[in-house]
């Protein structure tokens, strides 16, 4: 029988508390560069500079985190999105490297969506494929930043981050938290962990679920158009 958790007053109450007043702060600090980069994104993507990413968020719920652009909209002959590597321009480079692009996200902080620390939305196509052991870490809002961010970034597997992710969830704390905040600022000034020049993002779960042979084709397609289905509602709402 699991052991009941201890009822924290920082986790239930002051966390939101201080990810309100904090986000809603920051966006009145940092609306000069906000306004800056969207205006300039607009005339280099030619486009609007704020998109959604649609992720699984506390209790699964899945909404759209937003961020700014940092690839075009360039398609094939046939109508179908270039690679994200003859996509993204210096100025997106830029904006990731510096994490600038992350910055819209306040928002979803100040929405209640996310928090500043947590763990780090992942993809619906990806969170459909974890088993339910791994899905402690929809016990809590999701972050900017988290536990398995500071321990490795974007150099570790899924299976890895997931159980970064509980390990925050179980110890989860205001001296924790603070923690991961001071790492995280480390990390992006040392750019630690982060993929190698010309990658994008690591190699996506369900592929290596299936080239691994953990899986099976029909069970893959099947947790595929599931996500997509999750995706379409969420959009529809």
């Amino acid at each position: 029988m699991k052991e009941k958790k201890k009822f924290s007053l920082y986790n239930n109450f002051f966390k939101r508390f201080f990810d309100f007043i904090f986000s809603l702060l920051m966006i009145i600090v940092l609306s000069p560069i906000l306004l800056l980069v969207y205006l300039l994104s607009f005339v280099i993507l030619k486009g609007n500079p704020i998109f959604k990413q649609y992720r699984p968020g506390k209790n699964g719920k899945i909404f759209g985190v937003y961020k700014f652009r940092s690839m075009t909209n360039k398609k094939d002959k046939d109508g179908n999105l270039l690679p994200d590597k003859d996509r993204i321009t210096s100025w997106g480079k830029f904006l990731r490297k510096c994490s600038i692009d992350e910055l819209p996200q306040l928002f979803n902080i100040l929405k209640g969506d996310m928090s500043f620390i947590g763990p780090r939305p992942r993809m619906v196509e990806e969170c459909v494929f974890l088993n339910e052991d791994q899905q402690d870490r929809f016990k809590v809002r999701p972050g900017i930043s988290g536990w398995a961010q500071v321990n490795g970034r974007n150099n570790i597997t899924l299976d890895k981050v997931v159980e970064f992710d509980k390990e925050y969830v179980e110890k989860q704390s205001i001296g924790m938290d603070i923690k991961i905040l001071f790492k995280t600022i480390a990390c992006v000034f040392k750019r630690k962990d982060i993929n190698k020049e010309g990658t994008v993002s690591n190699e996506f779960h369900g592929d290596y679920l299936l080239r691994t042979g953990k899986i099976d084709k029909a069970y893959y397609d099947e947790k595929i158009s599931l996500a997509k289905e999750q995706i379409a509602k969420a959009k529809n709402k």
